[in-house]
């Protein structure tokens, strides 16, 4: 069982930065693939990035490659996603997300989720 708490999401304005971060309990951390997920009303939850279990491999969605950098500590069990050039079309609720040993990227291939930050860009 794995339980992640993500903080750090708030209101900024278009063009600055934000990072969140995610916090797992457990000690099998190293063992999981770990990413971000973001979803608005209406829509699907929509990936945003991953990384592998020793931090080598990264991700990510094409909405976000070049502005959003994910990486995490595995003596600290937390993972970050640093965002920046925030736009107002990435305003969304940001979802810390697990995957045992392989990566992936559908919502419902997911093994555990946090609960959710919100994120929001003004313009």
């Amino acid at each position: 069982q794995v339980q992640l708490v993500e903080s750090g999401g708030g209101l900024v304005q278009a063009g600055t930065s934000l990072t969140l971060s995610c916090t797992a309990s457990g000690n099998t951390f190293n063992a999981y693939f770990m990413g971000w997920f973001r979803q608005v009303p209406g829509k699907e939850r929509e990936f945003v990035a991953s990384i592998s279990p020793d931090g080598e491999l990264t991700y990510y969605g094409d909405s976000v490659k070049g502005r959003f950098t994910i990486s995490r500590d595995n003596r600290k069990n937390t993972v970050l996603l640093q965002m920046n050039s925030l736009k107002p079309e990435d305003t969304a609720v940001y979802y810390c997300a697990a995957k045992y040993a392989e990566n992936w990227n559908r919502a419902q291939d997911t093994d555990y989720w946090g609960q959710g930050t919100q994120v929001t860009v003004s313009s």
